[in-house]
């Protein structure tokens, strides 16, 4: 996957301890097997690499494992699969 990859989203959910968390800082939830385009990856300094969507746009906020930096808040890219390119046929 990449910048620009169309997607599908294949685990919306969300762990009961976070779900006060995830309502306070994302304006806006993935859905399952609702298709994305990723618009950026970050790799997280190496904790978890997320991905945020063109489809899907939250603020940024401090995050908290990354020293403070500001930033918007990114979805685990194993929540997703890379949509199959349809072949083109020729006529």
């Amino acid at each position: 996957m990449q910048v620009g990859s169309r997607v599908v989203c294949i685990d919306d959910s969300i762990k009961a301890d976070e779900i006060f968390l995830v309502a306070s800082v994302y304006k806006q939830w993935v859905k399952k097997n609702r298709e994305y385009t990723i618009r950026q990856i970050f790799d997280n300094d190496g904790i978890v690499t997320g991905c945020v969507l063109e489809e899907v746009v939250n603020d940024p906020i401090p995050q908290k494992l990354l020293g403070g930096r500001m930033q918007e808040p990114a979805f685990r890219l194993s929540r997703f699969r890379e949509v199959e390119k349809k072949a083109k046929t020729i006529k």
